[in-house]
């Protein structure tokens, strides 16, 4: 059989990676009994067949577990008792992530994540020797995009780096670390006061914990944060402890996003994400929404944004159209920052409170319009336009158009969206 149709498995350590935490927590939990700390020889026993069940379960798995490539699509079989086997066409790959996380770099190993579009969700190959899963992920993006699979993976451009002092200080200016403020203030009110400050703070840790927990993380993500350009498309890379490397190719981003918080205005500061069609999610994990929207540029300046908004929606317009001034006793706080337009290829929205957040979503990937008109916009005789994509994150909408407009609009971005998917 030649070598594009061999099976392969995947690395022996993988069941090690996510297990790894789970068994590292039941060892401080149950040392006691290992030490002979009053458990029981019973109770010792049990503990580690917990221990063994677990590892067992784990090499299971990868046992059960096997992959390949046929033609066009990456084949994924796994499962004991009921057999499940996947295919991921390649043309319909959004983007490719290799992910390393702190145990997987400790034993040289990757995962490779394939976010797939429409309803494909995506593909996991975890966990690869480092050098297998570049050189596979080299190969996926030239089938991806046509090309032949030993096509080299060209040289990229960089771009943006982001400096870890902005990242440091972009951190200090949000929400988690406000809260953290705002509970630390308290807390002192509470101790001047003559009040049980330590019993406020128990009541308030998991609210701490978590706002901890949220600061490191965005941390990780955005550290060593880097932008490339490459012909395939764009890359990025960032991560201290858990590395994240992704490569989006050309035309498959959904939507993009350059976001202004109100706290980072005073220094120039602005965020641009990515929206792209798939979701990363392991059973139980509750964060995998996070994967859909792909912070490419955590924290930057807005000539950093402006240069990397001309690659990822080259020529799009400024949504420079207002609504009327009678939409103003609809949405007083952010009447100001409401704008609209769009052209042949892209539309653009504006919106915020406080903030500014500015959308872009190229027509050929609009999936669906809707016009929405409620009772105080009927009063007001305007309505809104929703351009729907196969984005989860990102939502683009001309609101609070002039109802005789939004009609027109609506017409109008229905030929042009028809027109581009044609082009």
């Amino acid at each position: 059989m030649s070598e594009p149709d061999r099976w392969h498995r995947l690395h022996p350590l993988s069941p090690a990676i996510p297990s790894g935490r789970l068994v590292l927590a039941l060892v401080v939990v149950f040392l006691p009994s290992f030490a002979g700390g009053g458990g029981g020889a019973w109770d010792a026993a049990g503990h580690l067949a917990a221990l063994l069940v677990i590892v067992g379960l784990g090499f299971v798995s990868w046992l059960v577990t096997r992959w390949r490539i046929e033609g066009g699509d990456l084949r994924i079989e796994t499962g004991l008792v009921r057999r499940s086997s996947q295919r991921f066409p390649l043309s319909q790959v959004q983007a490719i992530d290799t992910v390393r996380p702190g145990l997987a770099r400790l034993f040289g190993l990757a995962e490779l994540r394939l976010r797939m579009g429409g309803s494909g969700g995506a593909a996991r190959l975890a966990y690869l020797p480092v050098a297998q899963a570049e050189e596979l992920r080299a190969r996926l993006l030239a089938l991806s995009r046509g090309a032949h699979e030993d096509t080299p993976e060209p040289e990229d451009r960089p771009l943006v780096r982001v400096p870890v002092r902005r990242v440091a200080g972009s951190l200090l200016l949000s929400a988690p670390v406000l809260v953290l403020v705002v509970y630390g203030a308290i807390l002192a009110g509470v101790e001047l006061g003559g009040g049980s400050a330590p019993a406020v703070a128990g009541l308030a840790l998991p609210i701490l914990l978590g706002d901890a927990v949220a600061i490191w993380r965005r941390f990780n993500r955005a550290y060593g944060a880097t932008v490339a350009a490459a012909p395939e498309g764009l890359r990025f890379r960032s991560g201290l402890v858990e590395t994240n490397a992704e490569t989006i190719p050309e035309g498959r981003v959904q939507a993009v996003q350059l976001v202004e918080p109100i706290l980072w205005r005073p220094f120039g500061w602005c965020r641009v994400d990515v929206d792209v069609a798939g979701r990363v999610r392991e059973r139980g994990d509750d964060r995998g929404d996070e994967r859909e929207l792909r912070s490419v540029l955590p924290v930057g300046t807005r000539a950093e944004a402006e240069a990397l908004l001309q690659l990822l929606v080259p020529g799009a317009p400024a949504p420079v159209r207002r609504p009327p001034r009678r939409a103003r006793w609809k949405s007083p706080l952010r009447y100001r920052r409401l704008g609209f337009d769009f052209d042949a290829r892209y539309a653009a929205t504006a919106a915020g409170r406080l903030g500014r957040v500015q959308v872009w979503v190229p027509l050929t990937k609009v999936q669906s319009l809707r016009r929405v008109e409620g009772p105080v916009q009927r009063l007001l005789r305007v309505a809104t336009v929703h351009l729907d994509t196969a984005g989860k994150r990102v939502s683009a909408a001309l609101r609070d158009v002039d109802g005789t407009d939004s009609l027109r609009d609506l017409e109008q971005l229905t030929e042009l969206a028809r027109a581009a998917r044609r082009a």
